[in-house]
């Protein structure tokens, strides 16, 4: 089954679990962040994709630029291992890991969860790949990728058992939009996938066949 396809499956499900009220407040959230506009700012193809430092979970800082070095890179946006559609898209990209490093390519996740709650997510999803903990958002922030949490679905999330603080750290609601990158050796971003709406994701045939055009 495609990740589009769980994906979808998962929207469908939650349309009919969760109370309207619960529905509305997501949906005016979403369509509040559509509206400002945050979208026309993020990298988009053609652009070179700013340089990051960040740590892994084992506390091991991965270069952009060394990765590059080795061939493309793939690099994914996620929130936190509390958000299902996160966990179907690592999950995903996971079982076509072997095909990216097929294509010389290297997959690395970024989050703004703390390297504890990284190293969660890297073992509670079995990922044979990096995951980068973005503290405080700052490299998202500097791709013009972050919005703050309303305080609506904060209330939400409370309500779900999510602890936000407890996975990113005290006072800490900035997220990075649902976004993927397929980088060239040279930086170049190939394929730029951006969305308000953190229920889609880049599907990884469509990472792979950006791959295969380099």
């Amino acid at each position: 089954m495609s990740l589009s396809t769980q994906l979808t499956e998962k929207r469908d499900a939650s349309a009919a679990n969760l109370p309207a009220e619960v529905l509305a407040i997501m949906s005016d959230a979403t369509l509040n962040l559509k509206l400002s506009g945050i979208i026309d700012n993020a990298p988009k193809a053609g652009d070179k994709l700013a340089a990051f430092s960040l740590t892994n979970a084992l506390g091991v800082t991965r270069h952009l630029t060394d990765l590059l070095a080795n061939g493309p890179v793939v690099v994914t946006f996620y929130r936190g291992n509390w958000c299902p559609y996160c966990n179907l898209a690592l999950r995903a990209y996971q079982q076509h890991l072997a095909e990216f490093k097929q294509l010389g390519a290297t997959l690395v996740a970024i989050t703004p969860e703390l390297p504890d709650m990284s190293l969660s997510t890297a073992e509670k999803n079995e990922l044979e790949f990096d995951v980068l903990s973005d503290v405080n958002a700052e490299y998202a922030k500097a791709l013009g990728l972050v919005f703050t949490l309303p305080d609506s679905i904060r209330d939400l999330y409370k309500k779900f058992g999510v602890e936000v603080e407890k996975h990113n750290g005290a006072e800490q609601f900035d997220f990075p939009l649902a976004a993927t990158f397929v980088v060239a050796k040279d930086g170049t971003i190939v394929k730029a996938f951006v969305d308000a709406d953190y229920t889609y994701r880049l599907d990884p045939e469509d990472i792979i066949s950006s791959l295969k055009a380099l």
